[in-house]
């Protein structure tokens, strides 16, 4: 059965605010939290990014819901090796196999600011590969010294690990990428409900491991003013192709977002409060047999969200 979690947007919201979306969600009946981990909003209408890693340590004190970064790139802002030690401590916080570490390639948005040149697509899946096999080695508690392409590590150790190493699920949409998701990771995390991708990763090698996706929401009692909720802040959700990972910086975003109408928004986000929709809408990962499922509210009514999905969502998609 597919279980529904809750998505912490760190780019909308500061840290004290998403404990107590956290708080909420588990008071609501989510089973499982993903958060984002970004050094830049995508916009400056959303308007926020604090470290993730501190706000798991608050999260770890707050809930008992799992918890999985969504995703952290480990290749170029921060070193897998500090990465590894972050993710080690989150597993221990967290206690009982409650966290899990989501990798991707991550975007020039965040990944730019120490000044090196943007990697291509292929350099990026190298580093990521690489990147991975380095942090599961310092997850065993040993002395690590490590030479390789893109990295080298000396007499490293991870002193506070886990009893068990903290699962690493690899982000995924193009095929190169689903290739070494297939290969590599302990689980799959995209985000559009379609079962072409969660075939892929199964016959690709990803077997049984689990498939985690994504969306974002936008209730309120007035679709109208809801789709003008996400049009501010979230435009750049309607940008297509590989905008997402080239542009640098927070105002590029924007010019290009000029682009996104209102009806592109109303045509691909779900807004109001239509109950029928909220459900179709997270019961189209379960049609395309996702393990797992995670939904986003955008904007202020969050409070008003989490009744919402607690009385009239939830129970029709947990059949409770």
């Amino acid at each position: 059965m597919t279980e529904y979690g809750y998505f912490l947007s760190t780019e909308e919201f500061g840290p004290a605010d998403l404990v107590e979306q956290a708080r909420m969600a588990e008071q609501a009946g989510f089973q499982a939290l993903w958060i984002s981990d970004h050094y830049h909003p995508w916009n400056e209408e959303q308007g926020q990014s604090p470290f993730v890693w501190s706000v798991i340590g608050a999260l770890s004190e707050a809930v008992s819901l799992p918890v999985q970064t969504a995703v952290t790139c480990p290749t170029v802002r921060i070193h897998p090796a500090v990465v590894a030690q972050a993710a080690a401590t989150a597993a221990v916080q967290l206690g009982d196999g409650r966290f899990r570490l989501g990798v991707g390639t991550g975007e020039a948005l965040n990944e730019h600011i120490l000044g090196g040149a943007w990697p291509s697509t292929r350099v990026r899946l190298e580093m990521l590969e690489e990147a991975v096999q380095l942090i599961r080695n310092l997850f065993d508690g040993n002395e690590v010294s490590h030479e390789g392409k893109h990295y080298t590590v000396e007499n490293a150790r991870l002193y506070t690990v886990p009893d068990e190493h903290v699962p690493i699920d690899i982000s995924a949409f193009g095929a190169k990428a689903m290739s070494l998701a297939s290969r590599i990771g302990d689980g799959l995390i995209t985000m559009a409900p379609e079962e072409e991708p969660v075939t892929r990763f199964r016959t690709g090698g990803g077997g049984s491991k689990p498939v985690s996706g994504g969306t974002k929401v936008c209730y309120g009692p007035d679709r109208d003013e809801a789709v003008r909720t996400v049009h501010r802040l979230w435009p750049n959700a309607q940008l297509p192709g590989e905008l997402g990972q080239v542009l640098p910086v927070p105002r590029h975003f924007e010019q290009a977002s000029t682009l996104v109408t209102e009806d592109m928004v109303a045509s691909n986000v779900v807004c109001g409060d239509d109950t029928d929709a909220h459900v179709r809408g997270l019961l189209a990962y379960a049609d395309a047999g996702f393990d797992r499922a995670y939904v986003n509210q955008i904007g202020p009514d969050q409070r008003e969200f989490f009744d919402f999905y607690r009385t009239k969502v939830l129970p029709q998609v947990l059949g409770t």
